[in-house]
């Protein structure tokens, strides 16, 4: 019989931060090895506990979540997230223009697909979180990729986002603070984004899951604050601040001038509707997550177990004969590059293989990230802070190792 082939839409898509190399990673600890993964963003997989506060809340409403819920989220939560928003200063942001899924993830390729014709554009970061170009894909668009480089801080040139676009172009998705660099966009950098949007009538599309998540002063901007009437969804949730993965919670809000996105509104509410709703049981969470104090500040202040963390990155590169960084101000990754001078010919797929076979430690290929020629690797926050001294140990011998054998290769 004739195998069943999967759509061709996939073989454009990659997601490696559970991909080929993860897999490897499972096999090796099966056989008894013990690895440091630093692969994903699960705070949970690393000891962090989401607030208690929030377990209660849910616990409080198991008999409350026993039927179906409205097709874009329980009224309580969507209040509470549409109170956050106007308090930033986000314009006719109700109730009605927000919508909970089960996590962001569900959100961004529901938001391209009420907007995306086949052929259409979307302006995506390069370095991007790779379901916004595997949403873009998977609903008929083109990814039209920005770059974010190391050298400017990994912030994007905005005449280079207005380069691109076309006649074709719908939307510019951010990610603020950026996943994987940690980037984080100043306001003057956004007035100008927003600028671009509003001169070709293009949608903003902004990923702010890691909105408190900060470093050292950084300042967080909203771009809906920003955008004013020119239309934008943002994207929010429970699972990065709250450290909630596992609830699957998401948000996104619809914010700019109604006349002009209300139809886009009435798209999303169909194909909210088409999957009945989103989790009920732990959208009750929504409202004790986002009006007590938040609980982040102690993990990324001074002290702090993610502060700590990136401390130690920042020594470990700063200590490094290969390794640079953009100082990441907010997230919970670094996107280290391997210097060219010192490591010439660099392949990091093959590095982190490598990385991983021959000193069991796993790492996200900068690549992943829809980035090409890439030198770069993304490592998580989120492990022990002297773990992840261990892991620049194992870092540095392998790229000695490899710059070895390259300047013999040279020589002979």
């Amino acid at each position: 019989m004739a195998p069943i082939k999967p759509s061709p839409h996939l073989a454009q898509v990659r997601y490696e931060i559970r991909g080929a190399l993860t897999r490897r990673s499972r096999e090796l600890e099966a056989a008894g090895l013990p690895i440091i993964k630093l692969n994903i963003g699960n705070p949970g997989r690393y000891g962090f506990e989401t607030p208690p506060h929030l377990r209660e809340a849910i616990a409080a409403h198991l008999r409350d979540s026993e039927a179906y819920g409205h097709e874009q989220g329980l009224e309580e939560a969507r209040e509470t997230i549409a109170a956050q928003q106007r308090a930033r200063g986000a314009r006719d942001v109700e109730v009605e223009r927000v919508f909970v899924g089960n996590g962001v993830s569900e959100l961004i390729d529901l938001s391209l697909r009420a907007l995306l014709q086949p052929g259409d554009e979307v302006l995506l970061p390069s370095p991007d979180y790779p379901l916004w170009s595997a949403a873009t894909i998977l609903n008929d668009g083109q990814p039209r990729y920005y770059r974010c480089l190391a050298e400017n801080g990994h912030l994007p040139d905005p005449e280079e986002i207005e380069a691109l676009v076309t006649a074709r172009t719908r939307a510019i998705v951010l990610i603020n603070p950026n996943n994987p660099t940690g980037a984080v966009y100043p306001r003057e950098l956004l007035e100008r984004i927003v600028r671009i949007a509003e001169r070709h009538h293009l949608l903003l599309l902004t990923d702010e899951i890691y909105d408190e998540i900060l470093y050292d002063g950084a300042q967080f901007e909203p771009l809906a604050k920003v955008a004013g009437d020119v239309p934008c969804v943002s994207f929010g949730g429970l699972s990065k601040v709250h450290r909630a993965c596992g609830y699957r919670v998401g948000w996104m809000s619809l914010s700019g001038d109604p006349a002009r996105t209300h139809e886009y509104r009435d798209a999303l509410q169909l194909l909210a509707a088409l999957r009945l709703c989103a989790n009920v049981t732990a959208q009750w969470a929504v409202r004790p997550a986002l009006e007590s104090k938040p609980t982040i500040g102690a993990l990324t202040s001074p002290g702090g177990r993610l502060h700590e963390a990136r401390r130690m990155i920042l020594e470990g590169v700063a200590h490094s004969e290969f390794l640079d960084l953009a100082t990441p101000g907010g997230a919970l990754y670094a996107f280290p590059r391997v210097r060219a001078d010192r490591v010439p010919h660099f392949d990091d797929n093959a590095f982190a293989l490598r990385l991983l076979e021959e000193e069991s430690v796993l790492v996200v290929p900068g690549s992943s990230f829809n980035v090409p020629d890439s030198r770069h690797l993304r490592l998580t926050l989120l492990p022990p802070p002297e773990q992840l001294r261990e892991v620049f140990v194992r870092i540095e011998r392998v790229l000695a190792r490899m710059a070895e054998g390259q300047q013999a290769r040279a020589v002979a």
